[in-house]
């Protein structure tokens, strides 16, 4: 970009080919003759079609930067606006949105343009248009909260009791101030009050570890490494567009398995948003295919009757014409277009891909257009002449009319108006007895599934042109409610025409879009379809890719069912009452979880609704009659399988998202669209997901995840979300329950150390408990578990439903982890106290200290904490064992490294040799393993009964079979005189011969219940084996074989214990 001056109001500028604008600048002129140029607005809009604006007319002529830099004007603007497709301004003349070029378009296919700046800096339509996204938080830091509300009441009220019991233990004068640690006089002065309130925080200090802090670093790095797998996903990558899957935000990754609502698009997600022009109606009669090149059209269903041969041709050139003429398609070309042999070079470009399709239609059946030069449209016709049509205004196409018109002036000295636009807007401008032949073949093309547009035309006599030209004036160059009297005058315009016929044009399904919603509906997903298309067009869609069935019956709500009568306030009315008595009769009462389960077991339902009629129900609040509305049609929402919403504004697709988010129980709801209309409810949905589509990318770049295409979104939710949820849901409570394990010891040991708030473990025990000897494995579990296999999920949706309700983050869930945590913690502390009952350990008498009591404690919390993550781990990968037994090892080198060294920068070694103490003494080897294995107890018992019920009867007859001689008969062999390697060979013997092990009885993944049998067994062993080691290794090859599965591992044991026990 060339600057002139330094970029402010009124300066010039130069723009060249490919360069992005740096502020708004009103187009001056251009390169080209007739002053137009083409930029992309992909940063604005995300439409990347090609736009065209226009220069003042005024200024066309100034193409250097010298008269650019003599020109003197004054430039009358409106305050800036945020609105990128309304302007005011006036320079010379009045100017409209096609003189406006806005920062963040980038110029295209034209080699230089001049402008002036008019709006810079934060005034600019894209500053003024910048907001940022609202932080969306899933149900799983919801739920986090209030787990973590929950444990600070624990932390409080532990806290409270140990400060309170302090004090009531320090009631007794020799428990207060015993002779060996007497007061001093300042400690004596001092308040109580104080005291207790000192006392309190310490407890609160030596109980904060409970709360988990570093859990909220581990769910960020699982959020954001797990946030890879979706974009390293092979099955996301699409080789036409040459991407795959993009992750824009990972604080949703467990969202996408919480999905209750699923809100899409239909032109460009459901559909590919390639346009292909099919068939056309002319006077009520289908043309489809191409004869011979002279004769264009083919008639397939008869003669015109009305007409002669030469009037039915001159009807069929008409028809092509007004496809030819009427439209905003430009040509892409380096060099001048004339003739037929560089017509057949044209590229065309356009915003709307259904022009282009149009105009290629129109060129295949020998009408040719060829480009606009000098302000003249030209078109080829059959006989490969060159008509020139001078443009005189266009009537651009907007949301509101729902067609667009120019209006031409021919060679001859004619002026016609040519229209197309949906059959709701231009039927009722042309003549009554022209529309039924057509709206016959127009509503058989929308049951077929093609997009539709009428074509009508009129002549204009001069004086009217004089009178329809100056209102057209006068209305561009009104500074006030400019685009409502433009409004009116197109209405004015566009009236009294002749319906020529209608085009149909078909957007193809993709690929798997009806595999994909079959399969979110069977697993309990409510698919919406909100589309801006016509009803018919988009209920034949909704048949196609099966989000409805043949068997639904559909519910509709449109402006044609309203219409039947005077007041629609009161059809409305009469309408919903009917819909809702008929559905609370088929579902009489459900909730939300039973309700997924009952559509299988009634008639299903679909809601049809358009955008006009949801007006009237949202805006029915205002009327104090009817202002139940909303709430009975919520009713009917939630009672139908699917729901089609046609006619749909943007807004009013946001303004549906964010009326169901806001139902009872606050349903998850994900929103996924290709283009920029469907950005407002990717925004309002708690999942946005943005498809790479035609449509530009501003979908894409505005939602939490994007996705080449809608069939990925089966395997993002089913999938992915279903296993990011379960590794999540998991993570959450098991950092909860290990916090709660650690420190309820430190809480029991208070009331056998005169709540003095001395510490259990060691300091270096208390810092890196959370950091090094547990964070790792549960890390490595929530990145790479997979409960279920990928394949079984996506083949099997009702797995979905499992999850749903965010489930294993409810009460149920936390209590039953909060219990064992407390079960644990428990047997930790007691059964260390219940060790210490004899008062020596060892041999030599020597007695362990509390420094080895804690040390005992935290030993057996690492081991258990761990080995319950290998007991919930059922996917296992190099890296779970390298984690899980890794962390194990680290903790025991790091205990002897510790207690091993005499640390100059300590002042007190108390923990020099305690742990290599500790271990030398058999009775405390037989205290870990026994402890832990007791901890262990619940979790495996669950396992093994859920486990049991799984198999068939024959195999659970065996599996008693083996209970009772492992539980019963060994135990009583091993009491009697049976010398030992007696004993083995008997073990080995029963393992072999059973029918059910080692595959169910030694495999944790089927029967992981043989640790049972290891308690009797090993207190057997223990007396009657002089050597104590003996025990302890054959005690740890059973479970080494419990955790890794293997079958063959139980009778090489014999082979390696006969040694030892010989």
């Amino acid at each position: 970009v060339i600057f002139f001056h330094p970029l402010s109001h009124g300066i010039g500028l130069e723009v060249q080919a490919d360069e992005t604008f740096p502020c708004d600048l009103i187009l001056l002129s251009s390169c080209t003759i007739d002053g137009t140029c083409y930029v992309t607005t992909a940063s604005l809009d995300g439409e990347s079609n090609c736009k065209t604006h226009y220069a003042v007319r005024d200024t066309i002529e100034l193409c250097t930067a010298e008269s650019i830099d003599t020109l003197r004007a004054a430039i009358e603007c409106e305050q800036p606006q945020p609105d990128l497709y309304n302007c005011v301004h006036f320079l010379f003349r009045s100017l409209g949105p096609e003189n406006l070029l806005l920062k963040g378009a980038t110029l295209k296919n034209t080699k230089k343009i001049y402008g002036v700046a008019v709006y810079t800096g934060m005034e600019t339509k894209m500053a003024l248009n910048y907001q940022g996204k609202s932080q969306k938080r899933s149900a799983v830091e919801k739920s986090i909260n209030a787990f973590l509300i929950v444990y600070l009441f624990i932390l409080l009220t532990k806290a409270a009791v140990c400060t309170t019991l302090k004090y009531v233990w320090q009631s007794t004068p020799y428990n207060d101030e015993p002779w060996y640690n007497q007061k001093t006089q300042k400690e004596r002065e001092t308040l109580k009050v104080l005291k207790m309130f000192t006392d309190f925080l310490s407890f609160m200090v030596l109980f904060n570890f409970i709360i988990p802090v570093s859990m909220y670093v581990t769910v960020e790095m699982q959020k954001f490494l797990g946030s890879f797998f979706i974009s390293w996903d092979k099955d996301f990558y699409d080789e036409e567009i040459n991407e795959g899957a993009l992750v824009n935000t990972s604080d949703l990754n467990e969202e996408l398995g919480q999905v209750d609502y699923v809100f899409t698009d239909k032109t460009g997600t459901l559909t590919e948003n390639s346009m292909e022009f099919i068939e056309c109606c002319i006077d009520g009669h289908k043309y489809k295919g191409v004869t011979q090149e002279a004769d264009g059209l083919s008639q397939t269903d008869g003669p015109l009757p009305h007409f002669s041969v030469t009037v039915q041709q001159n009807r069929e050139e008409l028809f092509l014409r007004a496809l030819c003429l009427c439209h905003t398609v430009e040509i892409k070309t380096n060099d001048a277009v004339d003739g037929a042999t560089e017509s057949a070079e044209l590229t065309y470009m356009s915003s709307s891909p259904d022009e282009i399709a149009l105009v290629k239609g129109a060129k295949k059946y020998g009408f040719t257009f060829v480009g606009i030069r000098n302000g003249h449209m030209r078109v080829e016709n059959q006989r490969k002449e060159i008509e020139e049509y001078e443009l005189l205004h266009t009537l651009n196409f907007d949301s509101v009319r729902r067609r667009m018109s120019v209006i031409v002036k021919t060679q001859s000295g004619d002026i016609l108006l040519f229209c197309k636009g949906a059959d709701s807007a231009v039927f009722p401008r042309v003549q009554n007895h022209e529309i039924e032949l057509t709206k016959a073949h127009v509503e058989r093309n929308a049951m077929d599934g093609y997009r539709t547009l009428c074509v009508a035309f009129k002549e204009i006599a001069p004086d009217d042109y004089e009178k329809i030209n100056r209102q057209l004036i006068e209305a561009k160059m009104a500074l006030q409610d400019r685009e409502e009297k433009m409004e009116k005058v197109f209405d004015d315009i566009e009236t009294n025409m002749n319906l020529i016929g209608a085009t149909a044009v078909e957007d193809k399904l993709q690929d798997q879009a009806a595999e994909t919603i079959e399969a979110l509906h069977a697993a309990g997903l409510k698919v919406w379809v909100l589309t801006g298309d016509k009803m018919e067009t988009a209920k034949s869609t909704c048949y196609a890719c099966r989000l409805f069935q043949t068997s639904t019956e559909l519910l509709e709500l449109t402006t044609k069912t309203i219409e039947e009568s005077e007041r629609k306030e009161d059809r409305l009315h009469e309408l919903l009452i009917e819909y809702r008595k008929k559905l609370l009769h088929e579902f009489p009462k459900s909730t939300r979880k039973t309700f997924r389960g009952a559509w299988t077991e009634h008639q299903e339902y679909g809601l049809i609704i358009d955008g006009s009629t949801l007006s009237l129900i949202l805006n029915s609040s205002q009327d104090s009659g009817s202002n139940n509305y909303k709430s009975i049609f919520l009713q009917i929402c939630m009672k139908c399988t699917a729901v089609l919403c046609c006619r749909m504004a943007p807004l009013q697709k946001a303004q549906i998202v964010r009326m169901v988010k806001n139902l009872k129980g606050s349903p998850i709801t994900l929103s996924i669209g290709d283009g920029a209309n469907d950005v407002s409810m990717i925004l309002e949905s708690h999942v946005g997901i943005g498809i790479k589509g035609k449509e530009g990318r501003q979908a894409a770049r505005n939602s939490d995840y994007s996705v080449p295409k809608f069939k990925h979104l089966k395997k993002l939710l089913l999938a992915h979300g279903h296993l990011y949820y379960v590794r999540i849901a998991h993570l959450v409570q098991y950092f909860f329950y290990k916090n709660l394990c650690f420190i309820l010891p430190q809480f029991l040991y208070q009331f056998f150390c005169g709540f003095s708030q001395q510490p259990l473990y060691d300091a270096a025990y208390l810092t890196m408990y959370n950091i090094c000897f547990t964070s790792l494995p549960i890390l490595a579990y929530s990145l790479l578990e997979q409960h279920i296999n990928i394949d079984t999920l996506t083949s099997d949706p009702r797995l979905y439903m499992k999850i749903s309700g965010n489930a294993m983050l409810q009460l149920g869930p936390f209590l039953y982890w909060t219990f064992l945590a407390a079960f644990e913690g428990t047997v930790f502390f007691f059964g260390t106290y219940f060790l210490f009952q004899t008062s020596s350990l060892e041999e030599n008498a020597k007695v362990y200290g509390n420094w080895t009591f804690g040390t005992i404690v935290f030993t057996v919390l690492v081991f258990t904490v761990t080995l319950k993550l290998a007991l919930d781990t059922r996917f296992w990968t190099w890296i779970n064992h390298f984690v899980i037994w890794g962390s194990l090892a680290f903790y025991v080198f790091f205990s002897f490294f510790w207690g091993g060294i005499i640390w100059p920068f300590l002042k007190q070694q108390r923990m020099y040799f305690v742990f290599a103490q500790m271990l030398s003494s058999v009775s405390t080897w037989l205290a870990i393993v026994l402890l832990i294995f007791i901890s262990l107890f619940p979790e495996i018992l669950l396992i093994v009964l859920k486990n049991v019920r799984r198999r068939s009867a024959r195999t659970f007859s065996c599996g008693l079979f083996a209970d009772f001689f492992f539980q019963l008969i060994i135990p009583i062999c091993l009491f009697q005189t049976f010398p030992l390697p007696l004993i083995i060979v008997l073990l080995n013997l029963c393992v072999a011969s059973s029918p059910v092990c080692p595959a169910v009885i030694l495999n944790q993944r089927e029967f992981p219940g043989c640790g049972f049998y290891i308690l009797p067994l090993l207190s057997t062993l223990v007396k009657k084996s002089r050597l104590s080691y003996e025990c302890v290794f054959i005690f740890a090859a059973y479970i080494v074989n419990l955790f890794c599965g293997n079958e063959k591992l139980l009778p090489s044991v014999s082979l390696i214990a006969w040694p030892c026990i010989i």
